[in-house]
């Protein structure tokens, strides 16, 4: 965030120097606004060499360092200006952004609030707070660091964009909405703002909402902005039962998103022929049956309606955390680094010793999750890939898969504008392809272990909602509870019916499947 220059904070930074020294702070500075960081850094060691002293000087150095992507570096230096200024709120900012960068959530936290104490009415410090505590999947906090934000400055676009965003999170879609909306009366073109409506599920579009979007389309717009307007253009449209024109809008805005991404559907298909060549058959894996009985891997395709069974799962008493955990793939990532071999070198050479050794390291480092229950749910969506691997290291663990209808979960991939990842999504012959590789892969660890891995399709718990509640339980060791219907929710609306023609390349890529 930039900061208003009238705030005290940024005022007198070259108190006390040189008129030589003023000189090549000043320099550094605007240097440092064009992000010349070589002539930033060499105008700041100069500054120092006249006054070592000097406290702006040594906060930009962070700066440069932070920038440069050295978070250690910058940390250190924004520890000595500190020392020299234990109470310059604006280092403890900065020292708190680089924190974060860096991987110390805790400290970082600690170092923004410290910031906000020192200097209540500074926007940017509470900005940061608010963005941080977001980033930390903490968004009741955010809603309280960003609506001081704006208390401060009504006029930050940023900080609205992102309390619409916690705010979203935590189910307020009615304030959400109202953000969303104040932020387009006042640009009335900002993509972040139409996207952000987007994912408000009780949101509608009007014809008006269709002209606004169409006008700033045409305007000159960055790849990117045009991207999220023409998702958001798609669901006005849609809205006003123009299916046929929104699939048009979804077509343009997901081609340019595919050219901003890139996705190589062959070399997917690959991997996924190289995962069923290594584990044709079950490898011989940690010897202790039991290791890794706490844990359950919840496996999907984005879109699948997998949040019905994660709620499920995490209404049993005897459940911890439900997190997308990135640790299944960290694991076998470092044992591929310490090996020097791709996975598929090194899985066919596993001793039983390596994959125990291997379970005991994800289960370190999940450790937190369990949350003192006694079991917990890794829900990364991307573990469909290994389940084999998992299953491997942890011979007493459970993975099951929420499978969704193949048109529908498709479809609503490409329909959705995804924050990061899913690089496949924006091409419906690369969504064909993923689905049949994701499809092939998931059958075949079923039959590798009937006992261990469980399909659970959302379209049969329909039919038959306790049959199917019962059974996903029963896989997971849990007694059945009859509020499990209640929490049990119904499978996302089909959207694929109104398109009707429009969408039989889709059908037809997806017959076999």
């Amino acid at each position: 965030m930039v900061a208003k220059q009238g705030h005290p904070l940024l005022r007198d930074r070259a108190a006390g120097l040189s008129p030589a020294a003023a000189q090549r702070l000043d320099e550094a500075t605007t240097a440092l606004s064009r992000n010349e960081l070589s002539a930033a850094e060499a105008s700041l060691l100069s500054v120092l060499d006249q006054a070592p002293d000097c406290v702006e000087a040594r906060r930009l150095q962070g700066l440069v360092k932070q920038l440069r992507g050295d978070h250690a570096q910058a940390v250190a230096i924004l520890r000595q200006a500190l020392a020299l200024s234990p109470d310059h709120a604006l280092i403890h900012m900065n020292l708190g952004i680089s924190l974060h960068a860096g991987g110390e959530p805790d400290a970082a936290l600690a170092s923004l609030q410290r910031a906000c104490k020192l200097a209540t009415d500074f926007a940017p410090a509470w900005f940061n707070l608010g963005r941080v505590l977001s980033m930390q999947g903490r968004p009741a906090g955010a809603v309280t660091a960003l609506h001081r934000v704006l208390d401060i400055d009504p006029d930050h676009i940023e900080a609205r964009i992102m309390l619409a965003e916690a705010q979203a999170r935590l189910g307020a879609l009615e304030p959400a909405s109202a953000n969303y909306r104040e932020v387009l009366r006042r640009q009335p073109g900002h993509a972040d703002a139409w996207i952000g409506l987007t994912h408000l599920p009780a949101v509608r579009f009007d014809k008006d909402d269709v002209a606004w979007l169409q006008q700033a389309l045409q305007l000159s717009q960055t790849p990117q902005a045009r991207v999220s307007l023409g998702f958001a253009l798609s669901r006005a449209l849609e809205d006003q039962a123009d299916y046929r024109g929104a699939f048009r809008a979804l077509y343009k805005a997901n081609s340019q998103k595919r050219r901003l991404v890139g996705w190589n559907a062959a070399v997917a298909r690959a991997k996924v022929s190289t995962m069923l060549d290594v584990f044709a058959t079950p490898l011989s894996g940690a010897p202790d049956a039991a290791l890794g009985e706490q844990v359950i891997f919840l496996v999907s395709l984005p879109q699948s309606g997998a949040d019905a069974t994660a709620q499920i799962l995490a209404a049993r008493p005897q459940v911890g955390a439900v997190d997308v955990l990135p640790d299944l793939q960290q694991v076998v990532g470092a044992e591929s680094r310490r090996r020097g071999q791709p996975f598929a070198q090194w899985a066919r050479a596993a001793t039983a010793a390596d994959w125990a050794r291997l379970g005991q390291d994800y289960l370190a480092r999940t450790a937190q999750a369990r949350e003192g229950k006694p079991r917990f749910v890794d829900a990364n969506p991307l573990n469909w890939r290994l389940a084999g691997a998992a299953l491997a290291m942890l011979p007493g663990a459970r993975v099951v898969n929420s499978r969704g209808d193949a048109l529908e979960t498709s479809f609503a991939c490409y329909r959705q504008l995804f924050d990061s990842g899913n690089e496949f999504s924006y091409d419906l012959d690369h969504i064909a392809s993923y689905w049949r590789d994701y499809d092939r892969l998931c059958r075949h660890w079923q039959r590798l272990f009937p006992q261990r891995f469980l399909d659970h399709v959302h379209e049969s718990s329909q039919a038959d909602p306790e049959a199917r509640v019962r059974r996903l339980l029963a896989f997971c060791g849990f007694e059945y509870d009859p509020a499990c219907l209640a929490i049990h929710c119904p499978q996302p609306i089909a959207r694929s019916a109104p398109y009707g023609s429009e969408l039989n390349r889709l059908r037809m890529l997806l017959g076999a499947a």
